[in-house]
């Protein structure tokens, strides 16, 4: 039955309530288990619907007062009332640069052109982040409204979904979404009987981390190789197909149909004054509680820390922790109170990103670490600009060099200054981004640095080629290391205290990781 009044929204929802409170009162089965429950400091809004409706029955999404935005959008307000109304909600772009964006509406609905197109952005790359695959499985309609209305929004009558194909169950179910609500005439022609018409497809993308940048993206769909392009001209006015085109990824469309069923001033209840609602992050790393979170704008790094996150797993010491993925900085303990929006984590060097958090204890190389995210974004550019293609591999080459004891007088200065040409001279955000972690690393870890290159030691313990390991005097000769270290380094008799060859060792650790008696240390 085709949906065209608020009375047959209602109709479905009666219909579906019982059946959705019967299914709720099994509820341990349908709680998500990667959404776990919520901190005092945690604020659910992007996830309220997550684990608790079933993402494969738009009429519980009906329930859940779903596709009530889109009718009162369609019906009671002109598409400049509903840039209006996003605009004074503050919501900003989740996707990482934090661009107002219903204004990114405003300049597409400026444009006079026949078709414009509407893309939501789901091809989340950062390594761990899950935030939006977890929206996409387990609420999609509410990603699918909140396209229509910003397409109502600005004028465009044709979406894209651009999902990696790495997350499958993502795919099935918001192509399954797409089917339901195109029967019930939420999607396709003269939607809700008005006179506005929208169709979404989606396309599948192969996992390429650069993809992510809209430009790229652009170019994978219209079957070209994903790699960005010089701006301006900027999307919104020439974009897919060299039509206005809009980008918001999954978080930000998520957020729609909130605020135009609540209205603006119910958004802004949440976040502090530049920076309005909530954000999910995916925790990672040294802590006591990891797995996808929700909190307000504006919270500290440290809340986040010790009361949402529980602190630091095994008794350690906090050492950093990294906001934006792998182009994010690492901040050190004494920033710990900066709160978390775009403006305060780009003024200490770091980024928002799209969401990725990850933690260190004080066991973290912070050299090491530095080198680890310039190897997967080294790995992850496309080639196409010298800066970064080039640059990026210089970087990783010295830090290598660094991390296995050869490190040379200048060498913390030559990854500055390439830091400088690499930012400046980058294409796109990949490039830009990629030194952020070694700045940081170099600016509030410098002493680490100079230990590797100076000393020839890792204060962690943790570069290969910079420690050896020994076995003390407590050692009660049990064999265990001696059988299972790969290079037969470790000799003794049983019952006797064994002793390792510092020619035949390769560092692996293996042997302090079997042994239960702790007598084999770290020099």
């Amino acid at each position: 039955m085709p949906v065209t009044t608020l009375d047959d929204l209602k109709t479905i929802k009666e219909q579906a309530l019982p059946k959705r409170a019967e299914r709720l009162a099994h509820a341990s089965a349908a709680q998500d288990s990667e959404i776990r429950p919520p901190t005092p400091k945690e604020k659910r809004v992007i996830l309220a619907r997550c684990g608790v409706i079933d993402p494969e029955d738009v009429y519980d999404y009906i329930a859940e007062d779903g596709y009530t935005a889109l009718l009162k959008a369609l019906t009671t307000m002109t598409p400049r009332q509903v840039i209006d109304e996003v605009l004074k909600s503050g919501l900003r772009g989740r996707g990482g640069a934090g661009f107002p964006a219903a204004k990114k509406w405003e300049f597409a609905a400026a444009q006079q052109s026949d078709v414009k197109y509407m893309i939501c952005n789901a091809d989340e790359g950062d390594p761990g982040a899950f935030m939006n695959r977890s929206v996409l499985e387990n609420d999609p309609h509410a990603v699918l409204e909140g396209m229509i209305i910003a397409g109502y929004a600005f004028g465009a009558h044709q979406g894209y979904i651009y999902c990696r194909a790495e997350y499958p169950i993502a795919v099935k179910r918001i192509q399954l979404a797409i089917k339901q609500a195109r029967e019930l005439g939420l999607l396709g022609k003269n939607i809700l009987g008005s006179t506005f018409s929208f169709d979404i497809e989606v396309r599948i993308g192969a996992g390429a981390f650069v993809c992510g940048e809209e430009t790229a993206l652009m170019a994978s769909i219209e079957g070209k190789r994903g790699e960005p392009r010089p701006r301006p001209p900027f999307p919104a006015v020439a974009g897919l197909w060299g039509k206005p085109t809009i980008i918001n990824n999954v978080e930000t469309l998520a957020n729609v149909g909130n605020i135009i069923r609540n209205g603006a001033e119910w958004f802004t209840q949440f976040g502090n004054e530049k920076n309005k609602g909530t954000k999910t992050f995916t925790l990672a790393g040294d802590v006591v509680r990891t797995g996808l979170i929700e909190v307000p704008l504006g919270i500290t790094l440290g809340e986040v820390v010790y009361e949402v996150a529980g602190g630091i797993k095994d008794g350690k010491k906090f050492k950093a922790i990294q906001t934006g993925g792998p182009m994010g900085g690492c901040i050190p303990e004494h920033l710990l109170e900066t709160p978390m929006d775009y403006e305060n984590l780009g003024a200490i060097g770091s980024i928002m990103g799209s969401g990725g958090l990850v933690v260190m204890d004080e066991g973290t190389c912070m050299v090491d670490i530095a080198r680890f995210f310039m190897d997967f974004t080294q790995d992850e550019s496309c080639g196409k600009c010298v800066p970064c293609r080039i640059g990026t591999r210089r970087i990783l080459e010295i830090l290598t060099r660094i991390c296995e004891g050869e490190g040379e007088e200048g060498d913390i200065e030559r990854l500055e200054s390439l830091s400088k040409y690499i930012v400046a001279g980058s294409l796109c955000g990949l490039g830009q981004g990629a030194p952020n972690p070694v700045l940081t690393t170099i600016k509030h870890f410098r002493h680490e640095y100079e230990a590797h290159i100076k000393d020839k030691k890792c204060p962690a313990k943790v570069c290969r080629k910079l420690i050896t390991y020994r076995i003390t005097d407590d050692c009660p000769g049990c064999m265990v290391c001696a059988r299972n270290c790969p290079s037969k380094a470790i000799s003794g008799e049983k019952q006797k205290v064994h002793w390792i060859n510092p020619e035949l060792c390769e560092s692996c650790g293996i042997c302090m990781s079997v042994c239960k008696f702790n007598t084999i240390v770290v020099d």
